[in-house]
C-alpha cells in the first residue's frame, strides 16, 4: 500500500494494516513511534481485543527542549495500564556523532545511514530505529515484529522487520514493507 500523502491522516489505516499483518503472520510484537502519545493512544484502540504485544518508542527527554518529555504522561499510564510498555530513549540513530556535527559542522556515518534510510521513507527510518531500541531495552525479541512509524506526525510506515539490537544494526532485516507513503 502507497499513501499519496505523508502524515498523520494515515494512522488509522497504518495501524489497521500493521495489526492485520501481525496476526496473519503469527507475529506478537507491534512496535510503534510515538512522540507526544498520539499514535500510542490510536496503537491501543487498534489492537483491543487482540492478543498483540505493545511497545511504544518515545524519544529522550530534552529532545526538543531541554528537561522536557514530549511524551503525555496520561497516554503513558494507559498504555502501561492495559499491560504494555513504553520506552523512552535515545534514538539508536542519534548519538553522540550527531552532537559534534551540530557543534563542528560535517557529517558522520550515521547521518549517512539515517539519509539512505530516508531514501525509502522517513518512517523507513523510524521503524529501524525502533525496532533496535526496542531489542535494546530487551522488550522485544530478536524475532520478527512489525514496526510502525511515520513522517512528523501520525503513522503513515508499517513494516515486517526481523529485530536486532543498535549494535547490531545491521543484522536487521526488512522482511517487507507493508505500507508507507508514495511522496516523502
Amino acid at each position: 500500500m502507497n499513501f499519496d500523502q505523508v502524515g498523520p491522516q494515515n494512522t488509522e489505516a497504518t495501524l489497521k494494516i500493521a495489526v492485520a499483518a501481525a496476526r496473519e503472520r503469527g507475529i506478537a510484537h507491534l512496535v510503534v513511534a510515538s512522540t507526544n502519545g498520539d499514535t500510542a493512544r490510536a496503537a491501543l484502540s487498534a489492537i483491543a481485543g487482540t492478543s498483540l504485544k505493545l511497545v511504544v518508542v518515545t524519544h529522550n527527554v530534552g529532545f526538543g527542549q531541554e528537561g522536557k518529555d514530549e511524551f503525555d504522561l496520561a497516554v503513558r499510564a494507559q498504555v502501561e495500564q492495559a499491560g504494555h510498555r513504553v520506552l523512552t530513549a535515545t534514538m539508536a540513530t542519534r548519538n553522540l556523532n550527531k552532537a559534534i556535527s551540530n557543534r563542528w559542522g560535517g557529517y558522520s556515518q550515521t547521518e549517512l545511514v539515517n539519509a539512505a534510510l530516508r531514501m525509502f521513507s522517513q518512517g523507513i527510518k523510524v521503524c529501524a530505529e525502533i525496532a533496535a531500541m526496542a531489542c535494546d531495552a530487551g522488550l522485544i525479541p530478536f524475532a520478527d515484529v512489525v514496526a510502525v512509524a511515520g513522517t512528523g506526525k501520525g503513522a503513515d510506515t508499517a513494516v515486517v522487520i526481523r529485530a536486532n539490537s543498535s549494535n547490531r544494526f545491521f543484522d536487521l532485516k526488512f522482511k517487507e514493507i507493508l505500507c508507507k507513503p508514495r511522496n516523502f
